[in-house]
């Protein structure tokens, strides 16, 4: 490769080069390169246009400017090759000459010198350990009790988590409850959200509304009516919907059609976003021109016109903050709490994407390079952070949806957490496999993310999983927060055998699997080669179920070299043995999914499909009442209790 488009790509955090999940170098395409930094505003296509972003950078570099935002941790220090005035949240000064100092108290600043005016992050070195616990993670839709409409719903999670805490539980991991689109098709995968700042008022359950209590018995029994009876075996996201929208639109209209109690600049804007995507439709790019930014006088104005139903959108956002309170609050014993999951990114065509489109790549969606499992590579479809305009704008888009995350939870789990250091960007019109890594300043991500939670007394969680560099889990551990291991990959990296559970990571959260991966029960019965077999999406069938069944025997081995079982168990024995294991591990927290404790076969989400298979639609075989009254999930519990003695 040219060695000035090289040195180029480095200026502007553009990988040229990168490992794969071997460890072997692969080298980008020129012209992938060349496209990726189009799309930072580099023009490198011709040999003239390289030439002279390269001097711009050669010459920014020499100037010894500071990023547009500085990350720090308490008791490090940051050299300044100018004096500048550093202004605190609260509007005190201090002087400073040729260092951000040590010494300076965690919080946001404002660093202005003869030549530029940066924003400063400092964070606390670290969060406070967390305590050795286990709790449950769950997928929200799927649970199902008497009083919920076809779908899991915050009125299931409150008394989901007051039993849990019962059992001694500390903390519940849930699905991500960011926003949909009101409008039909409803996208049912919750890790492609119109938002992540909003919550989605599918998990809303009606009749705890205020508004149900104080209406009229006529207006109730409507609202009763409209409760969407379960066909199959199938979430059905679309009439779930359709039957809760009509539910809040009677009960706000009975309520006097309510305005949103002091709404803030980000909730009259989802809200507008909600409104004109009911009038003009979900692909905010096919909108009239003049509306397709916030900041324009068009929109003003059509927000005005359209004042009802943003008063209406932002009602219901106020509405379902309540019940996420009121399910928090049962969880007031528990050690840690409730942790909310952060997707990785936004629909392109949301309100986030519409509302924040200055900070957001919107040609780009991110993905994965090719491995061993995807050998064409990845596209999620969904646009990342411009690292350049993070920088610019202080970061105030990336700490903004923290804080609206923070507000409703006393944990934040990342997904994907390599991506606060660097994406796999796929240019428009590239397959998956024709893109490169785009690297992001980590300790401001890290800063924001460290500062956010502690002031938040939150706890962090990051998804760690896959081919991810040695120094994102360093990272994690440094700042005490927890990595990931599943018990299907907690293996040797040199000799590829599971580990005994004395052997696994400190600093870490233990499951048995993912949502992406098979069940308990779905491992061992091999249904994980079934399914992708029956949908033609293995290239060796009999090789793959060789390897489940040596898959499952080394793990019966380890279980009974563990004293967990007798030889010859059968697998309902088998699932509560693999929590026990979970338990005598050195991990931080472990958490018990109730697809593995009922020995559920399927898994929630099958990589590699979208309609071939019921993705984020399979609701859990047993109802709340009768989750409680299992005796496999009384036996799950005890092993964890015990520490799986």
């Amino acid at each position: 490769m040219d060695p000035d488009l090289i040195e180029l790509a480095a200026a502007h955090g553009v990988a040229t080069g990168y490992n794969d999940g071997d460890r072997r170098p692969v080298t980008v395409d020129e012209e992938v390169v060349v496209e990726v930094l189009g799309l930072l505003d580099v023009d490198a296509s011709t040999p003239v246009a390289r030439a002279a972003a390269l001097a711009a950078a050669r010459e920014e570099a020499a100037r010894g400017l500071l990023p547009g935002t500085v990350g720090m941790r308490s008791g490090t220090a940051r050299p300044l090759s100018v004096p500048g005035t550093l202004t605190g949240e609260d509007g005190s000064t201090r002087e400073l000459t040729t260092e951000l100092p040590a010494d300076l108290a965690p919080g946001w600043y404002r660093l202005r010198t003869s030549v530029q005016e940066v924003t400063v992050v400092v964070s606390p070195a670290a969060l406070p350990a967390a305590p050795r616990s286990w709790g449950w993670m769950l997928q929200l839709y799927a649970l199902h009790s008497r009083h919920s409409w076809a779908i899991g719903d915050l009125g299931d999670l409150r008394e989901f988590t007051a039993h849990a805490a019962q059992q001694g539980a500390s903390a519940i991991l849930l699905n991500p409850l960011h926003a949909i689109t009101p409008l039909s098709p409803v996208q049912p995968s919750p890790y492609t959200p119109s938002s992540r700042r909003f919550s989605t008022p599918l998990a809303l359950r009606v009749t705890d509304l205020a508004e149900y209590a104080a209406a009229d018995p006529a207006t109730r029994a409507e609202v009763d009516a409209l409760r969407p009876e379960v066909v199959g075996d199938r979430i059905p996201h679309d009439r779930v919907w359709a039957a809760k929208k009509d539910a809040l639109e009677l009960l706000w209209r009975s309520a006097g059609r309510p305005e949103p109690v002091d709404p803030g600049a980000d909730l009259v804007d989802f809200a507008t976003y909600c409104a004109l995507a009911e009038r003009y439709g979900g692909r905010f790019s096919q909108w009239p021109e003049e509306l397709r930014h916030p900041g324009s006088a068009a929109v003003e104005q059509a927000g005005r016109d359209l004042a009802p139903r943003v008063a209406f959108h932002g009602w219901v956002q106020q509405r379902v903050a309540d019940q996420l309170g009121a399910a928090r609050a049962a969880a007031a014993t528990m050690s840690l709490g409730v942790i909310h999951d952060l997707a990785v990114g936004c629909d392109p065509e949301g309100a986030d994407a519409w509302a924040l489109q200055d900070v957001l790549a919107l040609d780009v969606t991110v993905g994965a390079p090719p491995d061993a499992f995807n050998q064409r590579g990845q596209a999620w479809g969904l646009p990342p952070w411009r690292p350049d305009r993070l920088a610019e704008t202080g970061y105030a888009a990336y700490r903004d949806m923290l804080r609206a995350l923070l507000t409703h939870a006393d944990g934040l789990r990342i997904d994907h957490v390599a991506g606060l250091f660097r994406l796999w960007w796929v240019p428009p019109g590239r397959s998956a496999d024709r893109g490169t890594y785009v690297h992001y300043d980590a300790d401001a991500m890290l800063a924001v993310l460290t500062l956010e939670a502690s002031r938040a007394n939150a706890a962090v969680i990051g998804e760690d999983l896959g081919t991810v560099e040695p120094e994102v889990t360093e990272a994690l551990h440094g700042r005490n927060m927890l990595g990931s291991t599943v018990l299907w990959f907690a293996r040797d990296p040199a000799t590829d055998r599971l580990l005994p559970p004395d052997e696994w990571p400190d600093e870490a959260v233990a499951t048995i699997s993912t949502h992406d991966l098979p069940t308990a029960a779905g491992f061992l019965t091999g249904e994980h080669v079934r399914a992708r077999a029956d949908l033609d999406l293995l290239d060796d069938v009999p090789a793959e179920e060789r390897r489940a069944a040596a898959d499952r025997a080394e793990l019966v081995a380890l279980l009974e070299a563990e004293g967990l079982v007798e030889p010859g168990a059968p697998d309902d024995r088998l699932i509560v043995a693999m929590h026990a294991l979970l338990a005598r591990s050195r991990c931080r927290l472990v958490l018990a999914s109730p697809y593995d404790v009922v020995g559920e076969t399927r898994q929630p989400n099958l990589p590699g499909t979208v309609d071939e298979y019921p993705n984020w639609r399979l609701p859990l075989p047993v109802s709340i009442e009768e989750l409680q009254a299992d005796p496999r999930v009384k036996e799950v519990v005890a092993a964890l209790r015990s520490g799986g003695r």
